[in-house]
């Protein structure tokens, strides 16, 4: 069995390796192709990758490829964590945010929209490569904004299998069972607890906990709100936690408290892009060690904790057969009655060698379905824009997303975003595009 990751350059291979190299008893692959656009750093990472794996025994061969369609090719399984413009795209889209009043986040408000416009033809030309030279394998996006990536592959490429996936959740689940074990004097495996969360992806809200089917939600919220009121400074307000009765994904602190996360990027630099570039180059001068046989311990501060995890545990899921709930983006087509059945949701899932089913849930209450409704909106109108390049379509992508500028802002917002990423933009920028607006 082949994995392809296209992306393969990225920091975080290493620690998907070492997933995959826990996994050799029972996840049954043979080649794992490394493809990046990057061919030094693809030597760099693919050096480590190569000593890791040879440190293991050479469970399976690793291949190293600049040609996507290369890699792509006969793979069963197609990961794509990777970033179109690199860290310094990244960087110019927090600065982006700033330069306008506005969040500068790299999957969030305006700053996430410029990296879909970038990054959605891309996938889309992969989902391609792979309908013709992969038929039947699943694409697994990493790649942020991966719920909005997610929803214009359902939409754009809806005959080639994907799912979206983030490390938000396992993380969320992880952190729930180390806070219970002491009280239930015992260690739980993760595969007897399940985390019940509902939304989009960094736009979701965790509302229920079971353990081996048990309830265990109201120990988790009163212990989640005493721990709050014992803190200086909690990162939420206690009265919207009590009166919702969920924990909300990290990312909706931009929302619910905007002016807080303005305040922070006035302290800037160093802003996030800056911290992880400085962050990466002492990674990768790590990786080049000609004796290292492992990741070292300073990846953890990349951040995507259990990404490796998240991956490796979906993938062996659906290869063996497993049946286990993973929390996936997907269309829900239905799952959750009253919603639009296209729309792509950050849901638990059932997860299997049939593929991948999003499982019955219950609505959210409106104070959360009134944001998400309108975030789904801004989402449609960007991939719409990033497959056309209509200008108009990225307009309304902005006047409907609740972080965006005020309506009288937005062509001059639109226009620096546009100018900014202009070498990564080319369907803005024929005729018929740049005349939209």
């Amino acid at each position: 069995m082949k994995i392809a990751v296209i992306g393969g350059g990225s920091s975080y291979t290493p620690e998907l390796v070492q997933g995959f190299l826990e996994r050799v008893p029972d996840f049954p692959m043979s080649e794992l192709w490394l493809m990046d656009i990057e061919s030094a750093r693809l030597d760099i990472v693919g050096g480590l990758t190569r000593r890791m794996v040879e440190a293991s025994g050479e469970p399976f061969g690793v291949y190293l490829t600049t040609d996507r369609r290369e890699a792509v090719r006969n793979a069963s399984y197609v990961i794509t964590q990777l970033r179109v413009g690199g860290m310094q795209a990244r960087r110019e889209d927090e600065y982006l945010g700033r330069r306008h009043g506005l969040i500068g986040q790299e999957t969030t408000g305006v700053g996430g929209m410029a990296k879909a416009l970038r990054t959605i033809p891309v996938i889309l030309g992969i989902a391609g490569e792979m309908r013709e030279a992969a038929p039947g394998a699943l694409l697994v996006n990493f790649t942020n904004p991966a719920g909005l990536i997610t929803e214009a592959l359902a939409r754009y490429a809806p005959d080639v299998a994907s799912v979206g996936v983030c490390n938000v959740p396992i993380t969320t689940k992880m952190e729930i069972l180390e806070d219970l074990e002491p009280a239930l004097g015992a260690r739980i495996e993760p595969e007897r607890a399940n985390l019940d969360t509902l939304g989009l992806n960094h736009l979701s809200w965790h509302r229920g906990f079971r353990v081996e089917g048990r309830d265990v939600w109201p120990r988790i919220m009163e212990e989640f709100l005493a721990r709050m009121q014992g803190e200086p400074e909690p990162e939420w307000d206690m009265h919207t936690i009590a009166s919702l009765g969920m924990m909300p994904n990290y990312y909706l602190q931009y929302f619910y408290y905007t002016d807080r996360k303005l305040a922070a990027q006035e302290l800037w630099p160093p802003s996030r892009a800056e911290q992880v570039m400085e962050i990466e180059r002492g990674l990768l001068a790590q990786y080049a060690e000609p004796d290292r046989t492992e990741a070292p311990e300073e990846l953890m501060e990349r951040g995507g904790a259990y990404y490796s995890t998240a991956a490796t545990q979906l993938l062996n899921a659906h290869c063996n057969d497993l049946g286990e709930t993973h929390v996936l983006n997907v269309p829900h087509r239905g799952a959750v009655a009253g919603w639009p059945e296209d729309w792509v949701l950050e849901m638990p899932c059932r997860v299997d060698a049939r593929g991948i089913q999003p499982l019955p849930a219950e609505p959210l209450p409106d104070a959360c379905f009134g944001l998400l409704a309108q975030v789904k909106a801004y989402e449609k109108l960007t991939a719409e824009a990033a497959v056309s390049g209509d200008r108009n379509a990225a307009y309304q992508a902005l006047l409907a997303h609740p972080l965006g500028p005020t309506a009288d802002k937005i062509a001059e917002v639109l226009e620096d975003l546009l100018q900014t990423h202009k070498r990564h933009l080319p369907q803005f920028w024929t005729e018929s595009g740049a005349t939209d607006a």
